[in-house]
């Protein structure tokens, strides 16, 4: 058995409406699981080893619900181009490119080198149609002991030549891909429809017996951008939604993370969360791709799974500091303009972050006890001269104001990960 503690200023949320707090305290990690926050060690744990980070703010890792690990190389291009506009130019060309393993080894050591330095502790990425390319990124990421759910993109209609598979193709090396992670304890496979426009139904049918099989999570797009939604429409008229096309092919349950939902129609939302489906938030993507804002606030009142996602290249930043502070900012925007919902509030937005997102993966992205231990420290010293600000007003100041030379360790299940050199 393994303890230890972590001391330092300590901030999480066990609930979107409000920060725990504890400053100058400690951690309790019993193999690799949460066993508390208290102000000082005593009985058990009073010869603890302490890791003594003593005026630094320590925080749950973040966890990234959607990212595109091929799109890095791209990022913060194509900003003024619309969703499918964007793919046909960007996107669909950049990823073709994957089927050159020797290509997807240099830009994926990018992505990944980006990826261990940031705020990010667990991610749910999406590869290409390329397995061994996919499984190439698979092998870096199990490296860095980042907790993953990787996903070899399914697309056998409605993309470029080099990016269409055949129904038995695409099914075939999803199985290969599958079990090519054998034995992997950091990365996982998940059943990944690139978004029902790319996606038969024969082939639909065959992912969701896939997931089921193998007992996998699945993740892919929903109701993103009006004209993506009309197209579904046109394409499954027999469908009442875009929800219900991923609901009848056995896309849709308690293991599955929808990208986007920003349109989301009443019996839609009725949809997902009687699924136990999550929605990956992706804001800074919705605003460059010109999709609209999704209405959190009412997700998060409604109760809805629901954590947030950077999108890259749709969002031009991996850092996911700067999604919770963007989900701020465009909830204002949605308030401003519609005068529909409030503005989240800066602890929802850290809940969505950690604990939101980490519900996707179990117990994760919070301190309290049962928890696995994610956490990163935080040095905000040299933000400004104030004094006597408590750990929310500090963490506040983190979403908006930290890049990744703030984060000095980064702990996954109790095991450092990352320290600063």
């Amino acid at each position: 058995m393994k303890r230890f503690a972590v001391k330092g200023d300590i901030i999480y949320t066990k609930t979107p409406a409000e920060f725990s707090m504890a400053a100058d305290s400690y951690i309790l990690c019993e193999d690799g699981i949460c066993r508390g926050v208290v102000p000082s060690l005593k009985g058990a744990w009073k010869d603890a080893d302490v890791l003594d980070y003593s005026g630094k703010l320590i925080m749950p890792g973040f966890v990234d619900l959607h990212a595109h690990a091929p799109q890095y190389a791209y990022r913060g291009m194509g900003m003024d181009l619309q969703l499918l506009e964007w793919l046909n130019t960007y996107t669909f060309p950049e990823e073709a490119k994957y089927a050159d393993t020797a290509y997807a080894s240099r830009m994926y050591a990018s992505f990944v080198d980006e990826l261990v330095v940031g705020p990010t502790t667990r991610a749910v990425l999406f590869g290409t149609i390329h397995t061994d390319s996919d499984l190439l990124l698979a092998g870096l990421l199990e490296k860095t002991g980042i907790k993953v759910f990787l996903g070899k993109v399914n697309m056998n209609r409605n993309s470029s030549q080099a990016l269409t598979e055949t129904t038995e193709e695409s099914l075939s090396e999803t199985e290969r891909f599958i079990k090519g992670l054998d034995g992997f304890t950091n990365v996982h496979p998940a059943i990944t429809p690139r978004f029902v426009p790319s996606c038969t139904p024969e082939l639909m049918t065959g992912l969701g017996k896939l997931a089921e099989k193998y007992s996998l999570p699945i993740q892919s797009h929903l109701d993103e951008n009006k004209s993506e939604i009309q197209w579904v429409r046109e394409l499954h008229p027999e469908c009442a939604s875009y929800t219900d096309v991923y609901r009848r092919y056995g896309l849709l349950n308690a293991h599955t993370v929808m990208a986007h939902c920003v349109h989301l129609t009443p019996d839609e939302e009725k949809l997902m969360k009687d699924s136990g489906a999550f929605i990956a938030h992706c804001p800074q993507s919705n605003v460059n791709l010109c999709s609209g804002v999704a209405p959190v606030v009412h997700y998060i009142e409604q109760h809805m799974n629901m954590g947030l996602g950077t999108d890259i290249a749709g969002g031009a930043s991996l850092n996911m500091f700067r999604a919770a502070s963007d989900a701020i900012r465009v909830s204002k925007l949605r308030y401003y303009f519609t005068q529909q919902d409030r503005p989240l509030t800066v602890s929802e937005a850290f809940y969505l972050a950690t604990k939101g997102g980490g519900a996707f993966f179990g117990k994760t992205g919070s301190f309290e006890d049962g928890y696995e231990l994610d956490a990163i420290v935080v040095d905000d010293t040299g933000f400004s001269r104030l004094e006597n600000l408590n750990p929310a007003q500090r963490a506040e100041r983190v979403l908006y104001l930290s890049d990744y030379r703030n984060i000095k360790e980064k702990f996954v299940r109790g095991r450092r990960i990352y320290e600063e050199s």
